[in-house]
């Protein structure tokens, strides 16, 4: 990314923040998931994580998925991972799982020791240019899929959004249909 879209989306965060993350209402965040038989198969993918393990996306079909694309340098990424962090712990027994996909250009140079001082709990995959293109070319980042257990996108976040929408998204999709295959599914 230029650092002009960076700029541009720090601005974008620090008035978000600033407006208390998110105008919409209560009921209307009710309203913000796409309607079950509208929803897309999220694409599926194979990347490696920091261990070098493989992971795909298809491995986490019957878990409630928070598919985060970040980056170390984005300021409004840095404010969402704690949150992703304490969703993870929460609710990863109730067939929940944050994947987070680094988008950053230096790679497992830059995203290592960035994973290390954090002590992110949740699994990181390095990115493509080709994995964001799948996803409808993610141009800004933070961009989150909340994805539902058939594996399908029932939401999209672009930008810092409240952790109070995640967690009402984390919350429907997990009370939702399939709720009874909770323990199905990757880690």
């Amino acid at each position: 990314m230029t650092s002009s879209v960076r700029w541009a989306t720090l601005v974008a965060a620090a008035v978000l923040a600033l407006a208390g993350c998110s105008s919409l209402s209560k009921s209307e965040r009710a309203r913000a998931l796409t309607a079950e038989k509208e929803r897309q198969i999220a694409p599926d993918f194979t990347l490696k994580d920091a261990t070098g393990r493989t992971v795909r996306l298809s491995d986490y079909r019957g878990k409630v998925v928070v598919l985060n694309f970040w980056a170390t340098w984005c300021g409004p990424c840095k404010i969402e991972i704690p949150w992703f962090m304490e969703f993870e712990q929460k609710h990863k027994d109730q067939g929940f799982a944050v994947l987070g996909v680094a988008m950053d250009d230096d790679g497992w140079d830059a995203v290592k020791p960035f994973l290390e001082s954090q002590r992110i709990n949740y699994r990181v995959v390095m990115g493509t240019p080709e994995i964001g293109e799948l996803y409808g070319g993610v141009e800004s980042l933070p961009t989150t899929f909340m994805i539902d257990r058939e594996g399908r996108i029932a939401q999209v976040h672009v930008g810092l959004v409240g952790k109070r929408e995640y967690q009402d998204d984390i919350d429907r999709l997990l009370g939702g249909a399939g709720a009874a295959r909770a323990g199905m599914g990757a880690n």
